[in-house]
């Protein structure tokens, strides 16, 4: 049996989210080519970097909205019985940011037809996600109370101050748990999955003094 040994007050956790039509898109890809000497590497490489600049300029995505790496290049083997040499292997990541949400698909088609032919990512993001996140906290902080009122009346007694307050960072990896626990009112965990949405999420552990009635 699970025992108090030093009771003094109740801890409660809440957590909330806050749903938002995104604004920005995030897309990550390389440009990855193999040749069978470094220069021709080089050549390939560099060749396929200017068409995707040309690119994205099209798209009216700013060069201060693009990051990208510089050609770097490795001997690429083929392992089996008898290593095999492949060639030479140039490549570039690429980071672009555009606001510009109803172009992305013609923007990925054009982006792989000029040369950019590994897509690792598209990710939809809010600019105000500091501004959400303000409103989900708050938004956790009620919850974790009304559950700490709602417990101290079952139990006969009355929530009092609030004593401590500790942040749980749901970007964090170990703290996903709390994330798949969260059963209480306002808040939907599905909304995670709520396509052309993105998902601003907050919780909170409270201590709360206990009054007597």
């Amino acid at each position: 049996m699970q025992m108090i040994e030093r009771p003094w007050g109740i801890t409660t956790y809440g957590a909330a989210s806050v749903k938002a039509m995104p604004d920005m898109v995030r897309i990550r890809f390389k440009v990855v080519r193999l040749e069978q000497t470094p220069s021709e590497a080089f050549a390939a490489a560099s060749e396929a970097v200017r068409s995707v600049r040309r690119t994205l300029r099209e798209h009216d995505v700013a060069d201060a909205a693009v990051d990208r790496s510089r050609l770097d290049l490795k001997t690429l083997w083929e392992y089996g019985n008898n290593r095999k040499f492949l060639g030479y292997q140039c490549q570039a990541a690429f980071a672009v940011e555009s606001h510009n949400l109803d172009g992305v698909q013609q923007l990925l088609v054009d982006l792989v037809a000029a040369g950019a032919y590994e897509i690792e990512g598209v990710d939809f993001d809010v600019r105000a996600k500091p501004e959400l996140r303000a409103q989900a906290r708050r938004k956790a902080v009620d919850a974790a109370r009304r559950k700490a009122e709602l417990y101290a009346e079952a139990a006969g007694v009355r929530a009092g101050a609030v004593l401590h307050i500790d942040d749980v960072d749901s970007d964090d990896p170990r703290n996903q748990q709390y994330r798949s626990h969260s059963s209480f009112p306002g808040v939907a965990l599905d909304e995670d999955l709520a396509p052309g949405h993105v998902v601003v999420f907050a919780a909170v552990m409270l201590g709360l003094a206990i009054n007597q009635v």
